[in-house]
């Protein structure tokens, strides 16, 4: 099933099963997140079809599928890395550290956005860039899993847009920390989230799902990969995540940016210069799924830069009161 959170125009938030462009009511109040903690999507998705409470999704806005508690993005396209090291740490190759452990970070749940809202400048940002990447959500709590008992563990998919602020992000890093505020201001999830069911028929021999994925900028194609080029596969991303620690029904895993031309920025590293230049205003990302969908977000003028001012170098640190 195909299941997605909308905004009607009265305001009022339903979540529905989609099929074709029609979406079919949950019951007022009901939210994906609560069917994933009670294992009943399956059920009340079946339930929803034969009630025939519809609209068209023309009608609505589409919302991210759920509200997720948190959100790991992994890094996990070796050709990701390779190129976009090198546009923003001017460093060629992959780190030894990538392939002994599938690295993540946590990015901002409550920033995530719908298959089609727009996508505001962050302050201070010069350098816009999308990265196209899948999501897996979670269904089932668990802890130190292993990978076989992890597949079990996944309720679906759906597309993430881990928008980067490319400059904001370069500077920080150099910090130590991670990504922080050149990751803080968007994601883009949706447009439905794809029970897991349904993509076990690309499910490859490697154990990967063989998913097409493509990026467009205002209708001009950027980026081509498939999902199987993946390092791990989803379950052993999942198992790294709760080693030592635990997932939670609606937690998102995103795959990590995929290879040749998933975001600007690898392009930029491999070519040495910014071709196709950074998103501005009125610029249209949009990209496709094999199995899940489209999303389609538009570029705005965000508010004016706030920034606190840098701290000074030489000032005198005191030790004790005066």
């Amino acid at each position: 099933m195909r299941f997605a959170t909308v905004e009607e125009p009265d305001g009022a938030v339903r979540c529905g099963v989609v099929v074709d462009d029609v979406l079919h009511r949950l019951p007022p109040g009901t939210r994906i997140l609560d069917l994933l903690r009670t294992d009943t999507l399956l059920e009340v998705g079946r339930s929803a079809l034969s009630a025939r409470d519809t609209v068209s999704l023309t009608e609505v806005r589409l919302l991210p599928p759920l509200e997720a508690p948190t959100v790991r993005d992994f890094v996990a396209f070796e050709e990701h890395v390779e190129g976009v090291r090198r546009s923003v740490e001017g460093e060629a190759g992959v780190v030894p550290e990538w392939y002994e452990a599938p690295a993540f970070y946590f990015t901002n749940p409550h920033s995530l956005i719908g298959a089609h809202d727009e996508v505001a400048v962050p302050p201070g940002c010069a350098v816009l860039d999308y990265e196209l990447e899948v999501a897996a959500i979670i269904g089932r709590e668990g802890a130190d899993l292993t990978p076989a008992q992890a597949r079990s563990h996944i309720a679906g998919y759906t597309i993430f847009n881990d928008w980067s602020a490319r400059d904001l992000q370069s500077r920080e890093m150099r910090v130590g920390l991670g990504p922080a505020k050149g990751k803080d201001f968007a994601g883009t999830l949706g447009p439905v989230l794809v029970t897991a069911d349904e993509l076990e028929p690309y499910r490859d021999a490697d154990g990967f799902l063989h998913l097409a994925m493509t990026a467009s900028v205002n209708a001009t194609e950027v980026g081509r990969d498939l999902l199987s080029n993946m390092g791990w596969p989803f379950e052993e991303l999942l198992a790294h995540a709760a080693r030592g620690s635990r997932v939670r029904p609606g937690d998102v895993l995103g795959s990590g940016t995929c290879g040749h031309g998933g975001c600007l920025a690898e392009l930029w590293g491999r070519r040495g210069v910014q071709q196709p230049p950074p998103l501005r205003p009125g610029d249209v990302v949009e990209m496709t799924v094999e199995g899940i969908g489209v999303i389609a977000n538009t570029v705005v003028e965000g508010v004016v830069d706030t920034d606190v001012p840098p701290v000074r170098p030489a000032r005198r640190r005191d030790r004790q009161r005066p």
